[in-house]
């Protein structure tokens, strides 16, 4: 299983009064390296059918350390969990290499923007998506 790893860089508005990131700061990077895996490495540069739409229809987000601002990026580490015939999702950690700051997923739904509807998950995104798919945690699910 692959898995995505996408350097997020870290912003001095992303501080909070007690100096460190604010946590609704992280849900900007976890969109930041999701937008990144799904539109920079799908075929093609992008995928047609990813780029024509989706939406979050879930967050969970566990905080484990405070992150506070550095020069330095972040990591963002992401691999997919579930694929479904109309959501998939993804799993994230924003970590350095010795220390994991926040664990989360992200149930994501594609959308047909035309039709304005939710719409199923094609050959061509299950095919790109699987190769991230850790197999562990999908049986488990």
């Amino acid at each position: 299983m692959a898995r995505h790893h996408y350097s997020c860089p870290l912003r001095w508005s992303d501080m909070d009064a007690f100096g460190h990131i604010n946590n609704v700061v992280f849900i900007r990077y976890l969109e930041e390296a999701r937008i990144d895996f799904m539109f920079r490495l799908a075929p093609g540069g992008g995928s047609p059918s990813f780029s024509g739409g989706s939406v979050v229809a879930r967050h969970e987000i566990d905080y484990k350390l405070p992150l506070v601002h550095r020069h330095e990026p972040v990591t963002v580490e992401l691999w997919v969990t579930k694929i479904g015939a109309a959501t998939l999702t993804i799993a994230y950690e924003i970590k350095d290499e010795d220390q994991v700051y926040v664990r989360a997923s992200t149930v994501i739904v594609p959308y047909d923007l035309q039709a304005g509807r939710p719409r199923r998950i094609t050959a061509e995104e299950k095919s790109f998506l699987m190769k991230y798919l850790d197999d562990a945690e999908a049986l488990a699910a």
